[in-house]
């Protein structure tokens, strides 16, 4: 058994709320899914980062079980850290693109 190493909690844990602040914001009906894209893609990646090494059976069929030790685990910090950047960017992007998507804009501007 491959114990858990420190970094995978916190990794695990903003990637979860990265990716739904970033649905929280998104407005539905949109015709703009390459954001989506992204922060899928992104999620992805941080699951494949986060995984145990050994468990991952892609990473064992591609490097066997030593490669995924020796290999792979070495490098899964480095996509965590480059999960999470693009998580971010994802987000802070969709909350200066987001649009009005009820009426609370237009009482906005009325008043103004």
């Amino acid at each position: 058994m491959t114990p858990v190493r420190w970094w995978e909690y916190p990794a695990l844990v903003l990637t979860a709320g990265l990716t739904g602040l970033w649905f929280a914001i998104a407005v539905r009906g949109s015709a703009d899914d390459r954001g989506r894209t992204r922060v899928l893609g992104s999620s992805l990646l941080s699951a494949l980062a986060v995984g145990c090494p050994i468990c991952n059976k892609i990473v064992i069929g591609l490097l066997g079980v030593s490669g995924a030790l020796g290999l792979w685990a070495p490098i899964q910090p480095a996509l965590a850290v480059l999960s999470l950047a693009v998580l971010v960017v994802a987000v802070v992007l969709q909350w200066r693109n987001r649009t009005c998507a009820t009426d609370t804009c237009a009482v906005e501007s009325a008043a103004e």
